[in-house]
This record gives structure tokens, C-alpha cells and sequence, in this order.
């Protein structure tokens, strides 16, 4: 049985690098976040065609990395992110990208807090309104009832606080 969990929240709150610290800790795999590579080599505004690719693509990422994982699998990002994006930006998101939300609940979502710093990159979009994304990520868990947990604090902190409930949901899942 492999326990997946997804990180989730605004943009610059350390989701890449807890995906990654939080695999080598478990000694397992982790997906990183496909929209990245997709938008990298764009050389025009991404279209809403463009978003709904890049989740199609984090899906099948996800199923290529599951066949690797070593009794858990961190996602550097989940469909939620994926609805929220689609609804902010373009005002609609697709009903199989909801349905796929249920179908893909994780073991347990991992949402990071907008405490630390912004670090501007050209990919990133709203420096401004990562509360704002914060609290709509939470509203999405809490009206599934999914399990999650609030991950914050800085460097260590931070990484200690996602290992730690990490190690909860180990320890009431038996693996």
C-alpha cells in the first residue's frame, strides 16, 4: 500500500523543496510540478487549454512515479490547485477535474502556509494574494473533509513540522 500526500498552497510557500527534502527523509519518490516544465518552454501567455494539459500531464506524472515509490509518495501539487487556478484565472473549471479531486483524495494534504518570503520568479503570478489563495486551498479541504495538515515555520521548522505529520499518518495507517 503506498500513502500518497499532496502539497498544496499559494505560490513560494516551499512545496517543491518539502516534495523533495520530504522523499529523501522517507527514502521514496516525489513528483514534482509539472505546470513548471510545461510553462518554461512557452513562449507565449498560457491559454486555459494550456492549464488543463499541464493537469493532465501532473496526473500521468503522478501514475509514472506511484510505480516507484517506496511506501509513500509526495505530490508537489494536486487537482485542487489545478480548480483553483482554472476559476481564478479563466472564471470556470472543467467537471472532470472535480471529479477527478474525489476520485485522487490523498492520504493526507499537506498545506503549506504563506509565512516565509516571496521569491519572485517569472512563473509566479500573485505575490499579493497568497493569503487570499491560502484560505481558499483550506476552504476547498475542509468542504471535502479531506485530511490535512497547516505546514509552517521557516527552514527546519518548516520541514520538521511536514515529517511530523507525516510520521501521524504512518503511525495510524501501520505501514
Amino acid at each position: 500500500m503506498i500513502l500518497r500526500i499532496a502539497l498544496i498552497g499559494p505560490e513560494s510557500t516551499a512545496k517543491s523543496t518539502l516534495s523533495e527534502q520530504l522523499a529523501r527523509h522517507y527514502n521514496t519518490v516525489w513528483v514534482p510540478e509539472y505546470a513548471r516544465t510545461y510553462l518554461e518552454n512557452m513562449t507565449a501567455p498560457y491559454t486555459k487549454d494550456d492549464v488543463l494539459a499541464i493537469t493532465r500531464g501532473q496526473l500521468k506524472s503522478e501514475e509514472e512515479k506511484l510505480k516507484q515509490a517506496n511506501k509513500l509518495l509526495f505530490a508537489d501539487t494536486e487537482l485542487i490547485i489545478a480548480s483553483v487556478w482554472l476559476i481564478d484565472k479563466f472564471g470556470d473549471c472543467p467537471q472532470w477535474i472535480n471529479d477527478k479531486i474525489l476520485k485522487y483524495e490523498y492520504d493526507l494534504y499537506l498545506l503549506t502556509r504563506p509565512d516565509l518570503p516571496f521569491e519572485d520568479d517569472p512563473l509566479r503570478e500573485n505575490p499579493l494574494r497568497r493569503e487570499f489563495f491560502f484560505h481558499w486551498y483550506r476552504r476547498e479541504l475542509e468542504d471535502r473533509d479531506f485530511n490535512y495538515r497547516i505546514v509552517e515555520g521557516e527552514n527546519d521548522a518548516r520541514l520538521k513540522n511536514a515529517i511530523r505529520f507525516t510520521d501521524e499518518l504512518i503511525s495510524g495507517k501501520h505501514i
